[in-house]
Order: structure tokens, then sequence, then C-alpha cells
């Protein structure tokens, strides 16, 4: 029906000037109807009044009750229409015998007018009406199959308008009623195979998201919960309990307590203890629903500066929580990371009808680690290498450049080292001069000037290698000099060279290749050399 009228509504207006046209609204403020202006052939312009609409006696937005009583022509015909058909159901009214706020159609409140009471209606309690005007001098006839009316507004002009008969704009449907002859057909279209919980389906995800509750784990009663940030509702500000933190989402709030006897509620009152504020952990990432025990999904809440619980001393509840701070440090899909509360207390005197006020504030950032503890990894290249730069492995955890041995000007090793460059061959070698001659000590110390004091065990794909994700480095291939000496009893098997070997290719786009290793070697020369002559010699090593 909505295109229809619209068709019908551009005709009658093609030869209105520019600028004369009135807005569509949702009801003709402040105009009072004149039945005499309807022009005639206007079916549908009878507004009769249901009588079932004494049960919610209150006027349509926007239409004076106070000036001159609507008159309701009557249409040609015996048949007449309701405009405003009685609501089947008002659905914000759900408190029983008492008036709940800004629903004007709850009949507990017996208002006439609930708009001069009520700042605003729920949606839902009024009747849905709409109206679109036009100035009345415009039309000669109308043949709108809608319910039209001529108003005068509050400037004494009259404007035509038109009712809109949308059932969009209708808040409420009869209900279907349900029997046993039609269940079948019900469940057969809305019906499905069960009804199942998708908290207990679904898998928690594996990172907090911008304004996902934080969750919370209590160790002394295992019960998972969540950070909770109380919010003032109502008149008063009222204390909302159950108000969850968002994640990410940096924000203050206020709110009041009243207390009838603050001689108990000093030292029963949890809102009121600093310690019931840090007493459980905060879940890293929400996965650690799955594990709440495992002290890897757990940050403790840090006490900033110490809080005192709550005592009474004499006609004064001292120590009593009056602001509480948390700061939050977030590593991005890594979850939370560190946790810290800080407290602002005040006292309060017992008397009738003594109030508190409290302020919380949750504050975010990124987490921040210790300079002191901190390694700041250098890029190779990001991704792939590139020539020149360092070629990257790892010793235990630790992350660095490979090396090669250096020698000083008199060919002396020298305690400094080449580092290994991507893409570049080189070859240097040095004289090793021992104290000791143990066999032992004497392979130890030449394994130590051929791949440094620690030996690499991996090699970085990428130049971005990231050393806490070992799947993007690679292990690094050894032999080490093991084969005892044959037919000899003062002879020591030592390496007295070592040839650094790295596969790698280029990958990608061919417009864009990066450069990635695919593996590495280490490939040592052994000899075996006589005790006679370590006496007399130096050892030359050669690196590669």
């Amino acid at each position: 029906m909505c295109t229809s009228q619209l068709a019908l509504l551009q005709v009658l207006f093609l030869l209105v000037p520019e600028g004369v046209w009135s807005q569509p609204s949702s009801s003709p403020s402040g105009a009072v109807p004149t039945p005499s202006d309807v022009g005639p052939g206007s079916p549908g312009g009878t507004l009769q009044t249901s009588s079932e609409g004494s049960e919610t006696p209150w006027p349509v937005p926007g239409i004076s009750t106070v000036g001159p009583t609507v008159v309701t022509p009557s249409a040609p015909g015996n048949g007449t229409v309701d405009l405003f058909p009685v609501l089947p159901i008002c659905v914000c009214d759900l408190t029983p015998g008492t008036c709940d706020i800004n629903c004007c159609c709850d009949k507990d409140c017996y208002l006439l007018h609930p708009r001069t009471v009520f700042s605003f209606c729920l949606p839902g309690s009024v009747r849905s009406s709409s109206w679109v005007c036009v100035d009345n001098s415009l039309i000669f006839r109308s043949n709108s199959p809608f319910p039209s009316r001529v108003f005068i507004d509050s400037s004494g002009i009259r404007q035509f308008c038109v009712h809109v008969n949308d059932s969009k704009l209708n808040y409420f449907q009869k209900l279907q009623k349900v029997n046993a002859t039609r269940f079948e057909a019900l469940a057969t279209e809305f019906g499905g195979g069960s009804f199942t919980s998708t908290f207990q389906t679904q898998s928690p995800p594996p990172h907090y998201r911008a304004g996902d509750p934080i969750l919370t784990y209590f160790p002394t009663w295992s019960v998972i919960s969540l950070l909770r940030q109380p919010a003032g509702v109502g008149a008063w500000g009222l204390c909302a309990e159950n108000n969850p933190a968002g994640f990410l989402e940096s924000k203050s709030t206020t709110c009041a307590r009243f207390f009838k006897n603050l001689t108990s509620s000093c030292t029963l009152d949890p809102a009121l203890n600093a310690a019931s504020y840090y007493n459980f952990t905060v879940l890293k990432v929400p996965k650690g629903m799955t594990d709440p025990q495992n002290l890897k999904f757990q940050v403790p809440v840090t006490l900033v500066s110490e809080a005192d619980p709550p005592f009474l001393s004499g006609n004064t509840c001292q120590n009593v929580v009056s602001q509480v701070i948390y700061e939050i440090e977030t590593n991005g899909t890594f979850g939370i990371q560190k946790v810290s509360v800080s407290f602002g207390q005040t006292n309060l005197t017992v008397k009738p009808g003594t109030s508190l006020e409290q302020h919380f504030i949750i504050r975010f950032r990124a987490f921040q680690q210790n300079i002191a503890t901190s390694f700041t990894h250098p890029r190779s290249g990001n991704p792939g290498y590139l020539v020149g730069k360092p070629l990257l492995a790892i010793t235990g955890d630790l992350s660095h450049p490979m090396t090669l041995l250096q020698s000083r000007g008199d060919g002396i090793c020298s305690v400094k080292r080449h580092e290994v460059q991507f893409g570049v061959n080189a070859v240097s070698g040095c004289k090793l001069r021992l104290k000791k001659v143990a066999c032992s000590h004497l392979q130890q110390e030449t394994y130590k000037a051929l791949h440094g004091k620690t030996s690499p065990e991996l090699v970085a794909i990428f130049g971005n290698a990231d050393p806490a994700q070992k799947s993007e480095w690679t292990r690094i291939l050894s032999s080490n000099c093991s084969v005892p000496a044959m037919h000899c009893t003062s002879c020591c098997v030592i390496p007295v060279s070592l040839e650094i070997q790295v596969l790698w290719a280029f990958i990608g786009l061919q417009s864009n290749p990066q450069a990635h290793v695919s593996g590495a070697r280490f490939l040592y020369r052994c000899q075996s050399i006589k005790f006679s002559v370590l006496f007399r010699s130096y050892f030359k090593i050669l690196c590669s």
C-alpha cells in the first residue's frame, strides 16, 4: 500500500511551487482538525474512536487535546475505519502493580497524558501513526485511499494531511494463537532439533576483542567471573555491581551507596573492603577458561600502595574504599600482561542514612617490557634477507649474528670476530697458541675459536625472524671431530678448519623476491696431531 500512496501523492503535488512543502511528521503538531475542509470523495476519512480505546486514554502524540473537540466526519457508506487500534499488549509493562518509568501504555501509571509526566515514551508504548501534510490551498480534490484530514497548525495555516497506513510503522502485531491443530505447522516453520546453549557448544575465542568482558579467576573457590566496574543507575545513581569492564575501553564511573546500618556494613560489606578488588587473578586470554588453574593464563592483580581493611572505631568506619583505579597493560593478541590497582580511602560517620560516593577508573595502555631484561633483535631484512646484512643465529634463547674468527696484526687469533654477512663469501684464519696441552682442553679451545664461545644451534630462515617463534628458525647441521686417532697413543684429533655452508633461495613474487635460508651446516676438517709437536708449534686454523 505504501507504493500506491506515494504514487498518488506525487500526482497531487505536480503543481506545487518550490518552497511550500511541509515536512512530513509523525503527526501535525498542535494542529486542530476541521472536517468541513476535507474535499469530497475522501474514502477512509472517517475517524471513529474505538470502544476499546478507553483502555489507553492518552492522545495521539502531537495532536492537541486542549483545543476544540475533534469532529469525526462520516465516510460514504456504512463502513468506518479505526485509525488507532488498541495495542494488543504493553511490552514495557514489566512490573505488575507498579508504574514502569517511561512506559506510556502501563495502566498502573494512571496517567491521562503520559507525555506531560515522562521525558519520553519507550518504543512500543504508544500507538504508531504517521501523517504527511501539505498546505491545504494546494489540494482541490483528494483521491487517496488512505484517511485524510485538514488541520490548523499553531500559526493558523490549514494543512491537508494523509494518514500513512504502513504496517512497518506499528510496533505490535496480533499474536498467533497456538493450539493442537496449528502446532505441527508452526513447529515445521519455526521449530528446530533442540535448544542448546551456545556458550557450552562454542569454545572460547583465542584472544580478547575490544569491548569483550574481561575474565577473572578466584583460586580459593575455583570460580570464573568477570572484572566488574560498578556504575550508577536510576535517579539516585545507585551502584550496579554487575556492570562488566570492557577490554580496551578506558572509562570512569561514579555511583552512590546508601547504608541502613553502617555499623554492620563497615566490616561485612565487600564493596567497602579494598581486598575484594584484588583477591583474584585476571585471565590473559579467554581461552584460559579451558584451564584456568594453569598459571600461564593467570595475571595477578598487583597492589600499588597499601590499603588497610575497614574497621569500626567508635562512631567512625575507617578505611572505606572511595576510589578504585585499575591499570591494565595489554600486548595485542597476547592479551593482558599486567594488572595493578590503587585505592582511595575515606572515613564515614555512623549515622542514619549515611551515603558514600565511589569512583571506579579503568585505564588501558600498551605493555612495556622492562628495559633491563628486554633485548632488541635487529633485522637483516623484512622479511627476506638483504645482501650484506648479518646472518642471524640462536644459541640457547639468545639471538645474535653468526661470526667468523679474526686475526690480529701479528696473525694471532683476536678476541673480536667478523660477522657473517648474508650473500657474501669470506675466508679468515689465525694462529692459536695454547698454554695447556691436554687433548680435551685443546679440542675445546679450537672449537671455541672456530665458531665462537658458544656454538650456534639455529639459523634464521628470514631476516625478520622472531626468537620467540621457533618455527621461524632452522637447525644447523653439525658433526664434531669424534673419530679417535688410530695406531697413535700420543695423538689428538682436533678441528683445524670450519666451513659454514648456507643454502638459500628466492621465494615469493618474481616482482619482489624474498631471500630465505633453507638450511645451514658446520663442516669441520679434523687433523690428528702428535703431542710432541704441541710443545714447539702454533696451531693454524682456518674458517670460511
